[in-house]
């Protein structure tokens, strides 16, 4: 992971320099908030002890929930691409690409570790439910992200606002239709990628 970042930054750097465009540098940033996640699970992976205390761990699983959509976001950023002069446009495809991808991965590896950790008290089974539970969470949070503009840290800062525009999706889901069409379609397309690494990672060991 840290090679793939080193080559994301390096990029986006690169970009940066060559045009003078300081345009795609918000991806160091989004790309730095996916890995939030990951930090977070792998302490419980490689500090086992902090297994024991259950109010850590709680704590650590809640600061991950809000931080996982951080993850998939930045697939969200091909939003922002655009036929600029200074740069070919596969360039910036692939830039955007690259950063997104290293953003799934963080989000995956993240989410095997909490099911490591589930492994000590749950079965196979509902491991398996609240993985696919979660990664539509995650696209629920993306939509928050991408089209109300919620950051994960908004949780504290305007927990009140946050709160109503979330209710009103859950109360009146026909109303917004939007929301809930692009949570579904993004949460099986994330679901997709997820059990697909899966197979590819259980085949390799």
């Amino acid at each position: 992971m840290g090679m793939l970042t080193i080559l994301c930054f390096g990029l986006s750097i690169f970009r940066f320099l060559y045009t003078g465009s300081p345009l795609y540098l918000f991806l160091d940033w989004n790309l730095f908030l996916a890995a939030i996640p990951w930090v977070l699970s792998s302490m419980a992976i490689l500090k086992p002890k902090i297994l024991n205390h259950k109010i850590i761990i709680l704590a650590i699983f809640l600061a991950w929930v809000l931080f996982f959509p951080n993850a998939p976001y930045i697939l969200t950023d091909l939003f922002h691409l655009r036929i600029e002069s200074s740069m070919p446009l596969w360039f910036d495809l692939l830039l955007i690409l690259s950063f997104a991808w290293t953003g799934l991965l963080f989000g995956f590896l993240s989410l095997w570790d909490i099911e490591k950790v589930l492994e000590k008290t749950m079965n196979r089974f509902l491991i398996t439910l609240m993985s696919v539970g979660l990664l539509f969470l995650g696209s629920f949070g993306v939509y928050l992200g991408r089209y109300l503009r919620w950051n994960s840290w908004d949780v504290i800062r305007e927990p009140f606002g946050l709160l109503h525009d979330i209710g009103g999706r859950v109360i009146s889901p026909f109303e917004y239709r939007g929301t809930w069409g692009m949570t579904i379609f993004m949460g099986i397309f994330l679901n997709i990628m997820y059990w697909s690494f899966r197979l590819i990672k259980t085949k390799k060991e």
